[in-house]
């Protein structure tokens, strides 16, 4: 079977990542005797540097952790909704939708204090050691890939004429970023560094815990706090047209902190599948696989990925109906087995152009009333621009950083993902995301913006996803990890907002259908694999839009699968032949203690590195 590259093996270590340099560094670390945790934050925190165009450390970061010998935990570094940021406040200032850039929808940044109590609770290494590649490409520079100058361009006029901390960074000489210059953020640099300086101060350079604990507070509470804090009572032009302040205030940083949870998991084929709860997308994972029949179509047919598109459109209209941290989820009765069987009756022959939410436990559904909404082409949709994309369009897309289906059918853009698995059997998966350059004006004294995450919510109470004081918005960030036989086996994500679970469902099932190589998981074919997704749902970002019916393919699907698609009623977009997924996978033999790794070859700037 061709593939890009092989998947990789070996017994020392495996890091994949949607940049080349975080995974380097990570494997640095793993080198320099760390473990995957260890590695983990180092290569989050290169990810900040290198992809800021798709996440930040004031944004966002579910991470699962496999611990070896113990059980798989959900560590959840989503902000909550500040106390000030209520549905009566946003309806006040004219608004139907939280603007998707700006402070006002800024959740409670969460990215950092997750990678800190991962460290703290699981890492070896110290402040220093994890921090000082971020330091050094911060400080003396990195190449960046295209993508960050293209962002930057899409957004050239209003950081010249507004956002203008953020042509400080962004503009060097007036121009945006270019592939063979170096790109600095010296604010940055000179945040990590100050950071440093007072943690040692003020915990003693030799106590790795106690320094870890000194870096907390002083993101809560400390010069980091006070500048968030300043930043989100300037007021700030935003998707809305208008000029808005935030609501993020120094007793919401400092009453925040990340946490631990129990995952989501569901038993299929022998697999057991670990999500983040539905506070997250994480559980349309596990009902899509709920929703599979007993015996599937032959692998990449035009029934099975019908079946696939049929099944993951029921599963985001219960997204939208039940999911939240707002209100309780009926989660047990949403992967039930007789509830998704009744589900699965609903699949015909033909394309649904409804959007279905259940009724789990006899609950009447209620959805948003904008979800309902068509998305459109025309700019006037949305005039400014929102932050993350995931939409993909038939068109030149006019928001900033959203994936576009042109003529050539390129899309580029939104998220990242990193997983490590040590030779101790350690593992862990994270999607960090959210206070990219995009969203808000970059922190002059900091050197990166807030988030934007409460755009995904909603302003009508009484939702499972309305806008709640203290309460997290509904993320699409999802990282997995599968067991078998109650051993972790493999960890994997992707970038993509609405469309990560669609992706990792495809991904998922090509490495459990298909053929094993060289002895272990095929996890590169399975990346590889051509890949779809469909936006036949309310979208989670500004401005909420859905595309009834739709589905977008690589042109590499077979002709007659795609002539059968079409025939069934779908409404398909022929995409790039590399364009769908970015994603990356490590897993574990528990037999053999062979490690695997692969990466995603769409981008050409995820890589896998190990040995």
């Amino acid at each position: 079977m061709f593939t890009t590259r092989p998947t990789l093996q070996g017994t020392f270590g495996m890091v994949s990542s949607t940049h080349w340099l975080a995974s380097q560094s990570a494997m640095a670390v793993l080198e320099g005797g760390g473990n995957a945790y260890d590695a983990a934050v180092a290569g989050a925190f290169v990810l900040h540097v290198v992809e800021p165009h798709l996440n930040g450390p004031a944004g966002e970061v579910p991470i699962l952790l496999a611990p070896a010998g113990g059980g798989v935990r959900v560590l959840c570094g989503q902000g909550v909704a500040p106390a000030g940021a209520t549905v009566a406040h946003y309806r006040a200032l004219g608004l139907d939708l939280v603007p998707g850039t700006g402070p006002l929808a800024a959740a409670v940044p969460g990215a950092f204090d997750a990678w800190m109590l991962l460290l703290r609770d699981h890492g070896t290494k110290s402040l220093d050691e994890v921090l000082k590649y971020a330091i050094g490409y911060a400080e003396h520079g990195h190449a960046p890939v295209e993508n960050v100058g293209a962002t930057v361009e899409t957004v050239r006029e209003l950081f010249e004429t507004e956002w203008t901390s953020s042509a400080e960074v962004y503009l060097p000489g007036g121009r945006p970023p270019r592939p063979g210059a170096l790109l600095r953020n010296p604010a940055l640099a000179g945040t990590w560094r100050r950071l440093l300086a007072e943690t040692a101060e003020t915990a003693g350079a030799g106590d790795r815990e106690a320094r870890i604990e000194a870096a907390r507070e002083v993101w809560r509470t400390g010069f980091v706090a006070e500048a968030l804090v300043r930043q989100a009572a300037r007021p700030t032009l935003d998707t809305s047209g208008e000029r808005h302040t935030g609501t993020l205030t120094a007793a919401d940083l400092a009453a925040w902190s990340a946490s631990y949870e129990a995952p989501a998991t569901y038993d299929w084929n022998g697999w057991t599948v670990c999500k983040a709860g539905p506070w997250s997308q994480g559980p349309a994972l596990l009902q899509q696989l709920a929703l599979l029949p007993p015996e599937l179509p032959a692998y990449g047919s035009a029934d099975y990925v019908h079946l696939l598109i049929e099944g993951c459109k029921l599963a985001m209209a219960d997204r939208e109906a039940w999911y939240g941290d707002a209100a309780e989820v009926p989660l047990g009765e949403l992967l039930a087995a007789g509830y998704n069987a009744e589900r699965r009756r609903l699949i015909g022959d033909k394309a649904s152009y409804e959007l279905r939410p259940g009724s789990p436990g006899g609950l009447a559904p209620r959805l948003s009333t904008h979800a309902y909404v068509v998305a459109t082409d025309d700019p006037a949709f949305n005039p400014m621009g929102a932050g993350e994309p995931t939409v993909a369009k038939r068109t030149t897309s006019p928001v900033p950083g959203e994936p576009e289906v042109g003529a050539e059918g390129a899309t580029r853009g939104d998220t990242c993902h990193l997983d490590v698995v040590d030779r101790w059997g350690n593992m862990v998966a994270a999607t960090p995301s959210g206070g990219w350059l995009q969203s808000n004006p970059v922190v002059p004294e900091l050197g990166f913006p807030l988030g934007t995450r409460l755009q995904m919510t909603w302003l009508e109470e009484g939702l499972p996803n309305s806008l709640t004081p203290g309460r997290r918005p509904r993320t699409t960030l999802t990282p997995s990890i599968a067991l078998r036989d109650g051993v972790p086996v493999l960890a994997f994500g992707t970038p993509g907002g609405d469309q990560q679970d669609q992706w990792q469902l495809h991904f998922l099932l090509a490495v459990a259908l298909r053929a094993r190589v060289r002895g272990g998981l095929d996890l590169q074919g399975a990346i590889d694999a051509p890949n779809w997704h469909n936006d036949a749902f309310p979208g989670s970002f500004y401005p909420r839009g859905m595309r009834p019916g739709s589905v977008t393919v690589e042109s590499r699907m077979p002709a007659g699968v795609v002539e059968e698609l079409r025939r069934r009623g779908h409404d398909v977009t022929l995409g790039d032949p590399w364009s769908e997924g970015r994603l990356c996978a490590v897993a574990r033999d528990p037999e053999t203690g062979i490690l695997l790794a692969a990466a995603n070859p769409r981008g050409m700037q995820g890589y896998a590195v190990g040995r």
